[in-house]
């Protein structure tokens, strides 16, 4: 048992339970500078981190009515085939040097766009209700699609984008949705769409099964805990702590 892998998935599924934010955008920097995974297998890895995690998490909000599935099949109808085309051209291709450096690069963008929608959080509400004005109902649907046509190709190359960058879309367009639909909608968008790009890395090779194990072993207790501590700790703390966390993560994969 690797026990720095149980540890670094209790530390990440800890900072998920009090933030909210996916554990991607954590984790394949993680396991690229700790435990020095290429950068294909780090994001295949973290890919089934975050379909298995987020899981229990969308069936919960389904219990409770939290999901509009009508957004989610909308993003789904964009992200799904954006994945597919994304994965196929992998295969297509072959796994380069010049692929990896574009898998490099994708990483290290999302990884600052996510800390740029943590840290914004509250400032894109406004954004999406001043666009409510010039969005009419009817096309809504389209730059949903179009959405999650973002995201699909985001989250195939880097692992990240369908927690935070997602909700931040869902925001901007559906800016008068309650907080609790916005984040069910999120997730239970975020689980298939993890899951098939998933699948598609694992065709290339690009999982460390035995690694996952570990990382899952320790995020179960982890996330447990990160939800009890969200109670006791100022919320605008964890929020710059893991924004620094985000740039820092985010440059230094750039680089």
């Amino acid at each position: 048992m690797d026990w720095l892998a149980v540890v670094s998935g209790f530390g990440v599924g800890a900072i998920v339970g009090m933030t909210g934010v996916g554990g991607g955008s954590l984790m394949t920097p993680l396991l690229l500078t700790v435990f020095k995974l290429n950068p294909a297998v780090a994001i295949g890895t973290d890919l089934w981190f975050a379909a298995i995690t987020k899981t229990s998490g969308s069936l919960a909000h389904h219990r409770h009515g939290n999901v509009d599935y009508r957004i989610t099949g909308l993003l789904l109808l964009g992200s799904i085939p954006a994945s597919l085309a994304t994965i196929g051209l992998m295969h297509y291709t072959g796994v380069t040097k010049g692929w990896a450096s574009a898998l490099t690069l994708s990483l290290g963008i999302a990884l600052l766009l996510t800390a740029v929608t943590v840290a914004y959080r509250q400032a894109w509400h406004a954004v999406g209700m001043r666009l409510e004005r010039w969005l009419p109902q009817e096309r809504k649907g389209f730059f949903t699609v179009l959405s999650g046509l973002i995201l699909g190709v985001l989250v195939s190359l880097s692992s990240i984008g369908a927690g935070a960058i997602g909700a931040t879309l869902i925001l901007l367009l559906y800016p008068r949705m309650e907080t609790r639909r916005l984040v069910g909608t999120d997730i239970a968008h975020a689980v298939p769409l993890t899951l098939v790009a998933g699948i598609g890395h694992a065709t290339l090779g690009h999982v460390d099964w035995v690694l996952l194990g570990a990382l899952l072993l320790g995020s179960i207790p982890g996330i447990w805990l990160g939800a009890q501590l969200t109670r006791r700790l100022p919320e605008h703390l964890v929020r710059a702590l893991l924004c620094i966390a985000l740039v820092t993560a985010g440059l230094k994969v750039i680089h």
